[in-house]
Order: C-alpha cells, then structure tokens, then sequence
C-alpha cells in the first residue's frame, strides 16, 4: 500500500490558552467548580503545558460553555462533515487523483454519532460514486487513523478496491464536558478540532515522495480500558483520563515498535523520522524515556500539538504533513497512534 497524498483541516477560529482561562473564568461554569477545579484549570492552561493554541469550531470561546445534548449534537453535525470533506478534498488534490476513482472511503470518529454515518456525508460533499464502499469506524479515540489505514490496506489487499480514501474527524468541542473531575477537566484543556486524510493507493506516485507502507502491528489490553475512555452521563460524552495513560501510552508504544522492528531486522536507530500520536505534553516525555530518544526525535509530534492541541484521531496526519513538509529524510518512518481501549497501533513505513 501506497499513501498517496495527505490533507488536513481545522476550523477557521484560533485560540490561545490564555484566551481559553481568561473565557472559563468569565462563564458560569466558573462559579460551579470547586476551588481545587480553579487550581486545576490555572495550572494546566498558565503553565508550559505543550500546548499553546487550539481550533475550534466556535464563533467565540463563550458558546463552549453551552453544555446539553441538543447543541452538543447541532455542532457536531454542523462541523464534522465539513471538516472531513475539506481534509478529504485536499488529500485527493495532493495526490491528483479524480473524486471518481475512489473506490472506498473509511470514515473514523469518536466525539459524535451521525446514522447515517458520517462516510454518506462525505460521498455527498466530495461526489464520490454512487458504488462507493463506505466505512464508518467509531469508538477507537486517539487510536483510530491506524485501524482506519489497516482497513484501507486490507482493501487494497483484497482487490475490492483500488484507491481508498481515509479520512479521520474529530469535533472535541462537541464532545465538551465539565465537573470537578481532574482528568475531565484536564481532558477540557487539551483537546481540539481538526480532521485528516489520506488517499491509499495499490500503485505509488508518478511523482513527489514515496510513502510505503511495510508492515504494521497492534496491542488492545481491556483491562485497562478504564484508564481511558469515553462514559455516557446525562446524554453526553464524559472522557475519562487518569494519571496512568503517559506511562501505558509509552509502554504499549514500545512493544509494538518492537513487534514490527523485530520482523523487519531493524532497531530503533534505523527509524529516520518519528510520525507519532502525541497525547500531550507528558505522553510525549514518557515516550522519550521509554524510547530512549531525545526531544527532537519527536519533533514533528510536539510542534503540532503546540499549534493545535490534541486533535485525536486526526493528529498523525498532521504529523505526518509536517514531516513531509520539511523534506525529514527518506529512510524506514515509524508510525504510531494510541488511545482508547487501552490500544495501541504502529506501523512501519519507507519513504523515498
């Protein structure tokens, strides 16, 4: 399997953390949480959290704070789709291949439900064919672009398609919830809205880099799936998170990296750039130490979540964009996405 082009999407609106303190201090909301709350949001959006700005798709910072089901759902049916179609449009422009020679999309989200699913949306936006296979993948968190790519090559594979369209959304502020929960509210800081997608290809590209996609592995453990997760409460989505995720996320990161290097010959040294799913600013540290690599080997993983906060399943396309956009040198590329479940997926690629 080929990745032929990538293309991301984010809402017009950017916000700083500043802005974001400054708004949760003004609203309602504020006078609701306890004091410990108070410290909790201070710290994470005051201090060097990693994160600088997030987009959001809000008219202000103010509408966030409307929390029910109804206008949780409006948004996420006003933005998800367009985001998905935006990103989707640039990726086949990126690889110059016509809307009419897809021949199956994989749609994967976690922070809305649409039946029909989102995939019809983006047939419809993009004029896809009317044959198309179509594919909605649900309930896999951060983790979701990997098992999206793994269906598409699957696909591809099969001989049931010959040009795959992925495509990941994700409208965290639709999914907003506040308590005095620490890692709900922590959950509240740090995530964004955004979408990516990739056109997947049998053939490689007549032009530009070659991405390859070699091989790949995954680790699902349920018994921790309650270190992080959605729960439904009054209609809506409440994310847990505890303070075991950085050191899972490294661990399990970890072991599959050596899966895969392991059938392939390879070490870690061996990897020319590091296309990884940030989480935030401690997932990544955790991943240093467990990888043993320092801060610039991730580079490319901390400068998008600085820029755009964790944007779920669609972070690692953005990653991946920057990557490509600095010209990182050719060679094996490790690709590694981790979340909900608690699961883990990697895949290894070569890029010429």
């Amino acid at each position: 399997m080929y990745l032929r082009g990538l293309g991301t999407a984010t809402p017009s609106a950017r916000y700083t953390k500043a802005e974001c303190l400054d708004a949760f201090q003004r609203s309602d909301w504020f006078a609701r949480l306890d004091t410990r709350s108070h410290l909790i949001a201070r710290t994470v959006l005051q201090r060097d959290n990693g994160i600088e700005a997030r987009r959001l798709a809000l008219g202000s910072l103010a509408e966030v704070f409307t929390i029910d089901p109804d206008t949780l759902d409006r948004r996420f049916l006003a933005h998800a789709p367009a985001l998905a179609a935006e990103a989707g449009t640039r990726a086949l422009a990126s690889a110059g291949v016509d809307a009419s020679a897809i021949d199956a999309v994989v749609v994967s989200t976690c922070t809305g439900y649409l039946c029909p699913g989102l995939s019809g949306y983006v047939v419809e936006r993009l004029g896809l064919r009317a044959d198309v296979q179509a594919y909605d993948l649900v309930g896999q968190g951060c983790a979701a672009a990997l098992p999206n790519l793994q269906l598409g090559r699957a696909l591809l594979a099969s001989g049931a398609a010959a040009q795959v369209l992925s495509v990941c959304v994700e409208v965290s502020s639709a999914a907003m919830y506040l308590d005095n929960d620490a890692g709900v509210l922590i959950s509240a800081c740090l995530f964004g809205d955004g979408a990516g997608a990739a056109v997947l290809s049998r053939e490689p590209p007549e032009q530009g880099r070659c991405i390859a996609w070699k091989d790949s592995a995954s680790l699902i453990e349920p018994a921790q799936r309650k270190a992080l997760m959605f729960e439904q409460r009054e209609g809506m989505l409440r994310n847990i998170l505890t303070r075991e995720v950085p050191v899972l996320a490294a661990d399990y990161a970890y072991r599959v990296l050596e899966t895969v290097l392991d059938r392939a010959g390879l070490n870690g040294g061996d990897i020319a750039a590091w296309i990884m799913h940030a989480g935030g600013r401690d997932v990544l540290l955790a991943l240093e130490r467990r990888f043993e690599l320092d801060h610039d080997a991730f580079r490319y993983s901390a400068a998008m979540l600085r820029e755009y906060g964790n944007l779920s399943s669609a972070f690692v396309y953005f990653v991946l964009e920057a990557a490509l956009a600095d010209d990182a040198p050719g060679g094996w590329w490790w690709l590694s996405s981790f979340g909900a479940g608690f699961s883990c997926h990697g895949a290894l690629l070569k890029v010429d």
